[in-house]
C-alpha cells in the first residue's frame, strides 16, 4: 500500500524529502528557506522562470506540510557579461567581462543592463502572484553577507582547488584562488588572476592577464594590485559561491539543471565540508527546449519570454506548465499556449468533480495539481469554460472597436453563456491577442479513415457552395450518410478542426460566423495532411 504524501503531486514528495532529510541531520526545523538563482546577463525566458516557480511551488508544499518557509531569489547580477544575447546592441561587446550591474542599460529604463534583466524576471513572478524575498548578488558583496564564507573558502583555497581537479579534471583552481577580483584599472571579473591571500588582511593580489570569456579571447590590460576580499570588490568562481549563499541564507532546498551538475557537485562538497553547512536537498529538472530541439537560451536568440507567454495565456496556465512535471525535456513555443489553457480547464473540470477520473490516486493528484495552479488558493466554483481557438477564430473575426462585445453576443447566441462575467472577458482578451499575431494557425493533425476524408471533402465543397447556415449543417449530416459514418463522429472530428474541442457551437451558424472561405480551407488541409 502506497503512503499517501500531502496532495499526491511531486511537489508534496519534494517537500517530504526534504523535511525527512533535516530531521536525519539535526537541524532546526523552525524555518526552510527555498532558493532560486535568477540569472541577470540576458534576458529572461519561460526556462529561468521555471527555477524560482518550481521552488515557490516546494515552498508552498512545506507550509502545506505545517513548516514555516520562505523564497529567496537571488539575482546573480554581479556576474560578469560573457556573450551579448541575440538581438542586443553591438556596443555592449565592449562590456564583455564587466558586472551586468554596472553596465548601462541598453533599454535606457533602468539603472543598468543587470537591473533591467532582473526586472523582467520579477515582473514575471509577481504577474503570477509568487511571494519572495529578492536578494540582490552585487547588493550581497557590497553590504558583506557573503564575508564570513568568502573568508573560509579562501583559507581552504588549496584543498578545494585539489577537490575539483581530482572529481571533475578541471586543474586551474590548483594555481589560482577560486575568486574573480574587479580589476580597479579595467573594470572586467574573470581578466584578472588572484594568485594570494593575505589571511590577516584579508586582502588577495591580482594580475589582469586576460582569459577567455564566452569563447573568445579578452585581453587583460596588465595591472597588478592588492584588493580588501570584505569590500566587494571581487566575486567567489561559480564552484564556490552557491555553497556560500545556501550557508549565508541557510538554504534548505534548490533545484539544478543538469546543464550545471558538475558546479552542483563541486559546491555540495564545500558546503558539507569548507562551510559545515549540509547542502540543500536538491532535485533535477530538465530543460525547455525549443521546436527544433535546441535549448532555449538568451545567447542563441531564441529566448520565449515570460511576458510573451501571459500576452495569449492566463498566470494559470503558465503555472500548470511549470507545476506539471519536473523531469523530461519538453519543446516549448508559442503555439502550446491554447493547448494549456483547454487543459486548465480540464483540470478544473475534474476539481469540480464535472469531469470524472475513476483511478483515486490519479484523480487525487489531478486534484492537487489544480490546487498548486492556484497556489492552494482555488476559487469557490469554476470558470466559464469555452474552447480557445474558438475564441481566437471569433475574435479574429470581430471589429476591433467592439471585440469582446461582438465575441460575448456571439458566444451567448451559441448556448455557452447567458451573459460573459470579468474572466471570461480576459480570456477573449487573451484570445484576441492570439488571433491578432497569429492569423495562420498550425494545421490540426488527425488519423482520418477513407471514409472520413470524402465525407470532410465533401463538407468543405458544400460549405462554400451553400450560405445558408441550417443548409451547411444539413450538409454535413448528408455527407456521414452518403459516407456510412454517424453524424455525430463527423461533427466531433469537424470540432476538432475547427476550434481543437470534441464538442462546441452549432457548426452551421459558427461557419458562417468565421468565413465559409476560412472553415472550408482548414477542413482541406487536415484532409490534405492526414
Amino acid at each position: 500500500m502506497s503512503i499517501k504524501i500531502g496532495r499526491g503531486t511531486w511537489l508534496d514528495k519534494v517537500a517530504s524529502k526534504v523535511i525527512e532529510r533535516e530531521k536525519q541531520i539535526g537541524r532546526s526545523l523552525t524555518y526552510l528557506r527555498v532558493e532560486s538563482g535568477l540569472g541577470a546577463s540576458g534576458i529572461p525566458h519561460v526556462g529561468s522562470l521555471s527555477d524560482a516557480v518550481r521552488a515557490y511551488g516546494v515552498k508552498l508544499a512545506l507550509e502545506d506540510m505545517g513548516f514555516r518557509s520562505e523564497l529567496i531569489a537571488y539575482s546573480d547580477d554581479f556576474d560578469g557579461l560573457r556573450k551579448v544575447p541575440a538581438g542586443l546592441p553591438k556596443w555592449l561587446e565592449d562590456d564583455i567581462g564587466k558586472p551586468v550591474t554596472l553596465i548601462q542599460d541598453p533599454f535606457g529604463c533602468h539603472r543598468s543592463y543587470g537591473v533591467h534583466m532582473s526586472a523582467m524576471l520579477l515582473d514575471a513572478l509577481d504577474r503570477l502572484s509568487i511571494e519572495y524575498t529578492f536578494q540582490s548578488g552585487a547588493e550581497a558583496y557590497q553590504k558583506g553577507l557573503l564575508n564570513g564564507q568568502i573568508q573560509t573558502i579562501l583559507n581552504n583555497a588549496q584543498k578545494i582547488g585539489q577537490y575539483i581537479a581530482e572529481v571533475i579534471g578541471q586543474k586551474k583552481f590548483e594555481q589560482i584562488l577560486p575568486y574573480y577580483p574587479l580589476c580597479e584599472r579595467c573594470g572586467r571579473l574573470y581578466v584578472a588572476v588572484a594568485y594570494s591571500y593575505n589571511e590577516e588582511k584579508h586582502t588577495i593580489a591580482y594580475r589582469c592577464e586576460g582569459a577567455e570569456i564566452g569563447g573568445r579571447w579578452v585581453k587583460g590590460c596588465g595591472h597588478e594590485g592588492e584588493l580588501n576580499v570584505l569590500e566587494g570588490k571581487g566575486k567567489l568562481s561559480w564552484k564556490g559561491e552557491m555553497a556560500a549563499r545556501w550557508a549565508a541564507f541557510d538554504i534548505r532546498f534548490e533545484a539544478y539543471g543538469k546543464d550545471i551538475a558538475d558546479s552542483v557537485k563541486v559546491n555540495d562538497w564545500i558546503s558539507d565540508n569548507i562551510l559545515n553547512h549540509p547542502h540543500p536537498y536538491h532535485i533535477r529538472y530538465e530543460l525547455f527546449l525549443d521546436k527544433s530541439g535546441r535549448k532555449i537560451s538568451k545567447s542563441v536568440g531564441n529566448v520565449f519570454t515570460p511576458q510573451t507567454w501571459l500576452r495569449y495565456g492566463s498566470p494559470q496556465s503558465l503555472l500548470l506548465l511549470m507545476f506539471k512535471r519536473v523531469v523530461g525535456t519538453r519543446s516549448l513555443s508559442v503555439e502550446d499556449v491554447p493547448n494549456y489553457m483547454d487543459e486548465y480547464d480540464m483540470l478544473e473540470d475534474v476539481y469540480f468533480g464535472v469531469k470524472k477520473i475513476e483511478n483515486p490516486a490519479e484523480l487525487r493528484k489531478m486534484r492537487g495539481l489544480y490546487e498548486y495552479v492556484n497556489l492552494l488558493k482555488p476559487p469557490a466554483k469554476p470558470s466559464t469554460h469555452i474552447p480557445y481557438r474558438l475564441l481566437t477564430q471569433l475574435a479574429s473575426v470581430a471589429p476591433k472597436e467592439s471585440m469582446v462585445e461582438f465575441v460575448s453576443k456571439k458566444l451567448a447566441a451559441y448556448g455557452f453563456v447567458k451573459e460573459v462575467d470579468e474572466e471570461l472577458k480576459k480570456k477573449i482578451l487573451l484570445a484576441a491577442n492570439w488571433a491578432e499575431d497569429f492569423t495562420r494557425h498550425e494545421s490540426v493533425k488527425l488519423a482520418l479513415s477513407e471514409e472520413q476524408k470524402k465525407a470532410l471533402a465533401e463538407v468543405a465543397q458544400s460549405i462554400r457552395a451553400l450560405s445558408d447556415a441550417q443548409q451547411i449543417q444539413n450538409s454535413i449530416f448528408e455527407a456521414a450518410k452518403r459516407n456510412g459514418l454517424k453524424p455525430q463522429e463527423l461533427f466531433k472530428t469537424l470540432y476538432q478542426i475547427l476550434i481543437s474541442s470534441d464538442r462546441g457551437p452549432r457548426l452551421g451558424p459558427y461557419i458562417v460566423d468565421i468565413g465559409r472561405d476560412k472553415a472550408a480551407e482548414l477542413i482541406e488541409e487536415v484532409v490534405k495532411g492526414a
